[in-house]
């Protein structure tokens, strides 16, 4: 045996050799989606970080976005951040270990106001030119999520908005449109999709199955 001291075995923590989640949560207005993502991220017992799309651009919305501070615990990190997903993410992570995007919705809008606008009865082919740039924004989120450290978790909120009238007008048909495939993207390489029904919350990706005859 030498004569130098055994140094203890080091052990690594539960979450160390486990890849970065995304867990995505989704339905109608007032479905309950935020406050499902909320609950998941505080049953985590982890530091948790907020990251807020809401721009205060009217007397509701400055309503709105003080309720929700005020509704979120006192020791949440809170970043605001209307455009740049994929670098709110990475901030967000060095804060914390559960991050909560709230919400993609309000996120399309922005990307959507901050471009030159498109003519769209015109031209309703520059619909494309929309969703390709959106979605390779969200491309850019995903990316910055599989470089996260071993452990750090992403709730997302988001809308489903396909369900109801079709707008009457073609920019609101676009957004419509390429919140959808928004949807389809981030569900596809989410680990665990809820869709929410009145406050309920239905696990889609795990009853999910591939369709056959």
């Amino acid at each position: 045996m030498s004569d130098a001291q055994e140094q203890p075995k080091v052990f690594p923590s539960p979450a160390a050799n486990i890849a970065p989640k995304l867990v995505l949560v989704l339905g109608g207005a007032r479905s309950g989606k935020s406050s499902f993502a909320e609950r998941l991220a505080t049953s985590s017992g982890r530091r948790v970080a907020f990251i807020a799309t809401a721009t205060a651009s009217d007397d509701e919305m400055r309503q709105r976005i003080a309720r929700h501070r005020a509704s979120r615990p006192h020791d949440w990190f809170t970043i605001e951040e209307p455009l740049e997903l994929a670098d709110a993410v990475r901030r967000a992570a060095a804060l914390a270990d559960v991050l909560l995007l709230d919400c993609i919705t309000l996120w399309l809008a922005n990307w959507m106001g901050q471009h030159e606008r498109m003519e769209l009865e015109q031209a309703p082919a520059l619909n494309d030119a929309y969703t390709s740039g959106v979605l390779s924004a969200i491309e850019e989120l995903l990316t910055a999520v599989s470089t996260l450290d071993p452990g750090k978790t992403l709730i997302v909120v988001t809308n489903e908005v396909g369900l109801g009238v079709v707008p009457a007008y073609p920019l609101g048909r676009v957004y419509r449109d390429t919140l959808g495939w928004v949807n389809q993207q981030l569900a596809s390489a989410s680990d665990r999709v809820y869709l929410m029904l009145a406050g309920l919350a239905v696990d889609i990706k795990q009853l999910h199955e591939e369709a056959s005859l």
